[in-house]
């Protein structure tokens, strides 16, 4: 079997020969790491920087560890704000952290020499004044939000890709979220409703037209695939309640129209606890998770198939911490995924990124102790 079929045959509860060895790739800080140790090269390190996941130098650095992909590998249309904001630096700070305008035109601070996500401290998306102006615009479909010349070289692939591939569908909530800022969108659910629902409408009016017009190039996808990444490490950062209800059809347009085309596997990444919003989502068709996050608070694909059965599928929930101790605890963990495993429409993989203190040797080793237990 090619990793594409085992992929496909797990997430729909049939029989592989093995279970393939997935990444997620890793923070270019673990790269330069594992350079200066002499494990990968300069070349690699940078072409992962500046090509990402399933380039060239990804792939190398995958065969030196022992993974068989990368997870990531999908493609789509321009689902954002187009043109971006001009990021801009508002102002600098003697210790040298900077506040900024971002291309979404949200407005952060950033510390100097601190590898963090930014404080947010406003936004540009102040009122309905500012949406019509600055943001309505950049959020109108075009059809050179779509490469097809591009789209049409993937599909001269589709007989003999070996990995599988997913279709990008966007952002319902995230991208809003990453334009306004969580505060901000908190207090216009509250202050201005109708402001609220027109700014999620028209973001997802867009993403569905997108994902509409990149289904026309005939592409054989495995999957389909959002990003959010709207909870937290205590739930959700919108009230799942009004989620099911403004954002909750949304999804149901799209897979409805993702099932048209073949495509009855779609995931989410959303980082935080989601439990409060697996049902909303598996309800409108959004039916694998992305990742698990045990790493955090002990998440577990078990007690949600135990919950929703087998129509909640998982990708991730491999603790990558293992990664910086030593061969016990990789063996440890690898027993411990056994039984979920078992459960059929689940694919390890860690969550995120490989981190700074992971050692090159074990992530080998976890590879090679991976293919013998579930090869």
């Amino acid at each position: 079997m090619t990793n594409r079929e085992r992929a496909k045959a797990i997430l729909h509860y049939e029989k592989v020969d093995r279970v393939p060895v997935v990444a997620f790739g890793y923070w270019v800080e673990t790269l330069e790491k594992w350079q200066q140790e002499g494990y990968v090269t300069e070349e690699e390190v940078k072409g992962y920087a500046t090509q990402g996941d399933n380039s060239p130098a990804d792939k190398s650095i995958m065969a030196k560890l022992g993974f068989d992909f990368n997870w990531n590998a999908c493609v789509g249309g321009n689902n954002g704000l187009m043109p971006q904001f001009e990021r801009k630096v508002l102002e600098t700070s003697p210790d040298g952290s900077q506040v900024i305008r971002d291309e979404t035109g949200l407005i952060v601070r950033i510390k100097k020499d601190i590898v963090s996500i930014p404080a947010e401290i406003g936004t540009t998306l102040t009122d309905r004044e500012a949406w019509e102006e600055l943001y309505l615009p950049k959020l109108q479909y075009s059809e050179s939000r779509v490469n097809m010349e591009y789209l049409k070289k993937v599909k001269e692939q589709d007989a003999t890709r070996d990995i599988p591939l997913g279709l990008h569908c966007g952002s319902l909530y995230g991208n809003v979220r990453n334009m306004m800022g969580v505060e901000e969108l908190s207090y216009m659910a509250a202050d201005d409703e109708d402001l609220y629902r027109e700014i999620i409408d028209t973001n997802a009016e867009l993403s569905y037209k997108v994902v509409k017009k990149v289904l026309e190039a005939g592409i054989d996808f495995d999957y389909a695939h959002y990003w959010e990444d709207i909870c937290f490490k205590n739930g959700p950062l919108v009230r799942p309640e009004v989620f099911a209800e403004v954002v909750g059809p949304h999804y149901k347009k799209t897979t409805q129209l993702l099932n048209e085309y073949g495509i009855d596997i779609v995931s989410l990444d959303c980082d935080g606890w989601i439990d409060k919003l697996i049902p909303i989502w598996l309800e409108n068709g959004v039916n694998t998770m992305f990742p698990i996050e045990v790493g955090t608070w002990n998440a577990s694909i078990a007690p949600w198939r135990e919950q929703y059965g087998k129509k909640l599928r998982g990708v991730g929930g491999m603790d990558k911490r293992v990664f910086a101790h030593d061969k016990a605890a990789v063996d440890a963990e690898i027993e411990r995924l056994k039984p979920l495993v078992e459960l059929g429409g689940y694919i390890p993989c860690p969550d995120h990124r490989i981190a700074p203190d992971a050692k090159f040797e074990l992530v080998q080793y976890y590879c090679e102790q991976f293919r013998k237990v579930f090869g």
